[in-house]
């Protein structure tokens, strides 16, 4: 990933907003887990959900989502190339967890009680961490102005290539 930029002019926005979506799925997670357990919901209920912040929660995907949303909004606190890690990780992971939940949708698998808002927001929080995850890498001056060098390289121009002095 070495054509990635270093030191993006937006990277506080992209952390920013990797923050935001951690923060929302603490949020979502926290109210989610107080309301199934005020229910008297089981840990893997599919019906009788209650709906917070537009998903429904059962206990197992609300802790679920209290771990994983503390993830992404300790790595954005943390910074430096934490951040970009967790995030390229966390978003991928959350753009599967969406496909997968797309599968399990209508079947007795769905032991989280997912819905299509589910897999919506998922891939939404994924493709947010992904971006964040891939303008988020940081670098000395001299390193970002290297791969500086090699974008706005010429056609012919074999400066800055792997072996050059």
């Amino acid at each position: 990933m070495d054509h990635l930029p270093i030191n993006h002019p937006l990277r506080p926005l992209w952390r920013g907003l990797a923050f935001l979506a951690g923060v929302y799925i603490v949020v979502f997670g926290v109210i989610g887990f107080i309301e199934a357990q005020s229910a008297g919901l089981d840990w893997f209920a599919q019906t009788g959900l209650p709906s917070v912040m537009f998903l429904k929660a059962n206990p197992a995907f609300s802790l679920m989502s209290i771990v994983v949303g503390a993830i992404v909004v300790i790595g954005a606190l943390v910074g430096r190339n934490v951040d970009r890690w967790i995030n390229l990780l966390a978003g991928t992971v959350f753009l599967l967890a969406g496909m997968g939940m797309m599968l399990v949708l209508r079947t007795d698998v769905n032991f989280f009680g997912f819905t299509m808002s589910a897999c919506i927001a998922s891939f939404i929080l994924g493709l947010v961490m992904l971006t964040a995850g891939l303008y988020g890498r940081v670098g000395t001056v001299t390193e970002a102005e290297r791969e500086e060098g090699r974008r706005h390289r010429h056609v012919g121009d074999n400066s800055g290539l792997v072996g050059d002095a």
